[in-house]
């Protein structure tokens, strides 16, 4: 299974994920989703998804000047972006709870 088409269907969620906890901005999003065990999530991915939350009203963002290069974006979760988040989350549970019958009992079918 190919990792890259596993995270299409689930980068809105990971990245509201990262973004409940502490605001960020673009490239602090990608280097939290990378350390949480997302390597293979791409910077374009992440940004292209931080605008279309933003556009869609599920983050706010404001600029922060930076000292060692341009300044800074930064978003974090709106009540929109948080209600998402919790609705988004059980469908993830939901499914991924599926899923663990389907394969725990093809695993028996197999033994």
């Amino acid at each position: 299974m190919e990792t890259t088409q596993l995270l299409k269907g689930v980068l809105d969620l990971a990245v509201l994920s990262v973004l409940a906890d502490d605001d960020g901005y673009g490239y602090d999003v990608v280097r939290r989703l990378r350390e949480a065990g997302l390597e293979e999530v791409g910077d374009a991915s992440v940004y292209g998804t931080l605008r279309r939350l933003f556009s869609g009203g599920a983050l706010s963002s404001y600029v922060v000047p930076s000292e060692e290069g341009p300044h800074r974006k930064y978003y974090g979760l709106t009540a929109r972006g948080r209600d998402l988040l919790a609705d988004m989350s059980k469908e993830w549970r939901d499914f991924a709870d599926i899923l663990q019958r389907l394969t725990a009992r093809a695993g028996e079918a197999a033994a």
